[in-house]
């Protein structure tokens, strides 16, 4: 078979060719970054940040970006198919993601962190760091993470339902405010009509999954996998009889949860406690 022709040279992955063709634009108009933030009103080191890769940049400077340099709606598809490209994951997620992306519905628990899906970027950053990312990599990594909410506020949005130990909302951030902004993200989230937000309390005891991060998938041909994770790896489940073994695991931890309500009620409760910024 011949080798397939390369017609214009530049990348086919969807991040570093995004980041290319808005340095190939800006080039083409002889313009430097500072010319362009002062003429879109934003930062210059924002555009600096995009054209190395290390950022994505907001939707919204991406469409400025499209009617100064009169490419209607290319930069922001080109935008979209870097946010939604698996291969900005760690390679071991990478299956995963796509999965993830075409469930029908989904159905987590989570042992000792919140979700990516429901994470805010102060905490999907402090999580990222206690893993040993740090400078470009760690801010690729946030933005990958935080960007994949989208799959839940779509008009199409699968449902989803998530059950977090008591655990979880008992281990805080070092930072208070970014702390108070994921408990109160999460009280947001769970009024979206296609989230269910449980909490397991300590006093249900010991169960089944006791150790285990985990996510279930359904996927468009009525099969169901799933994800368990740790700090240190993850591995897909696809195999029936393992399945099905967690889903039962799953339904009994499940009876031993908050309602939905009390759970709101317990996430209240939690941000409470957490210390207010010392008045100035």
């Amino acid at each position: 078979m011949p080798s397939r022709r390369v017609v214009t040279g530049r990348s086919q992955e969807p991040r570093r060719r995004f980041a290319e063709e808005l340095r190939l634009l800006r080039g083409a108009r002889g313009e430097s970054l500072r010319q362009v933030g002062e003429r879109l009103g934003w930062d210059p080191s924002t555009f600096g940040k995009m054209e190395s890769g290390e950022s994505l940049g907001s939707p919204e400077i991406v469409e400025a970006l499209d009617q100064h340099y009169g490419t209607p709606g290319l930069l922001l598809t080109l935008w979209e198919l870097a946010l939604a490209d698996p291969s900005q994951f760690r390679e071991q997620c990478r299956r995963y993601m796509v999965l993830e992306a075409e469930a029908v519905s989904l159905w987590h628990f989570g042992v000792s962190t919140v979700h990516g899906l429901l994470q805010t970027p102060g905490y999907a950053r402090e999580v990222l760091t206690v893993g040993g990312l740090k400078d470009k990599e760690l801010n690729q990594q946030v933005e990958a993470r935080t960007g994949r909410q989208k799959l839940l506020v779509d008009e199409d949005a699968p449902p989803f339902r998530s059950i977090l130990s008591e655990a979880v909302l008992r281990t805080p951030l070092r930072d208070a405010q970014e702390w108070r902004e994921q408990l109160e993200f999460l009280l947001e989230v769970s009024e979206r009509p296609n989230i269910a937000l449980q909490v397991l309390p300590q006093s249900a005891g010991l169960y089944g999954l006791v150790s285990t991060d985990l996510m279930f998938l359904r996927l468009l041909d009525g099969t169901t996998v799933a994800y368990a994770e740790s700090a240190h790896r993850g591995e897909l489940i696809e195999e029936n009889v393992s399945v099905e073994r967690l889903r039962r695991a799953y339904d009994l931890m499940r009876d031993l949860a908050l309602s939905p309500v009390e759970s709101r009620k317990f996430i209240l409760r939690m941000l409470e406690e957490v210390p207010c910024e010392p008045s100035i």
